[in-house]
């Protein structure tokens, strides 16, 4: 089973990940977005969030971005690591969302298993995403963004993407991410662009 919660949270990171004004900007935003770039779904990976534990945090800092970014998101899904994470990727794919974003279940924990539950939905691998995510954290000195495992990746017409469970390396993977998934997007909408990528 999973729940869907309209809030979010994360992993814990003492770095400064974003500000308050991030909380902010979320707080004052709807769930609706402008739906320029259609339908984002978010699903957090986190065994503790589930079962209420503690509340996922990575969540407004996803939804504020998305949003900004065009996307319409609904709530998103928490799910315990394991299994389910993979239901829930099958789940969001089946209304053939433009992104689906992962968080969390990216390290080398026993119940770390996101990118093998995203593997096999995965037609094409994009591997210079999770390079480019490994490399902005590693960049801000945080040598522990060098072992997460993150996948990303084309399903259909739907980009996926896996990022950290924490907060700060969900803000710092989106504060590069936007031209490659508004190219990526594009081009699986039919864009003739292939000046930026081969």
């Amino acid at each position: 089973m999973y729940r869907r919660s309209g809030r979010d949270a994360d992993r814990r990171r003492t770095d400064a990940g974003t500000d308050a004004a991030t909380d902010a900007a979320t707080d004052a935003a709807s769930d609706g977005g402008t739906e320029s770039g259609g339908d984002a779904r978010r699903i957090v990976a986190s065994t503790r969030a589930s079962d209420g534990t503690y509340e996922d945090r990575t969540g407004p800092v996803l939804v504020a971005t998305l949003q900004e970014w065009g996307y319409a998101v609904p709530p998103q899904i928490v799910v315990p690591d394991g299994p389910e994470v993979g239901h829930a990727i099958g789940a969001a794919l089946a209304s053939s969302p433009a992104v689906v974003i992962t968080t969390g279940g990216t390290g080398v924990a026993p119940g770390d298993v996101t990118p093998e539950q995203t593997r096999p939905f995965l037609e094409r691998e994009i591997p210079g995403i999770p390079e480019l995510v490994r490399h902005v954290g590693i960049s801000r000195g945080l040598a522990l963004a060098s072992i997460t495992r993150g996948l990303a990746g084309i399903s259909g017409r739907t980009l996926v993407v896996n990022l950290p469970g924490s907060r700060g390396g969900v803000a710092d993977a989106l504060s590069v991410l936007r031209p490659v998934v508004d190219h990526v997007v594009d081009q699986l909408r039919g864009g003739g662009d292939h000046d930026q990528a081969g």
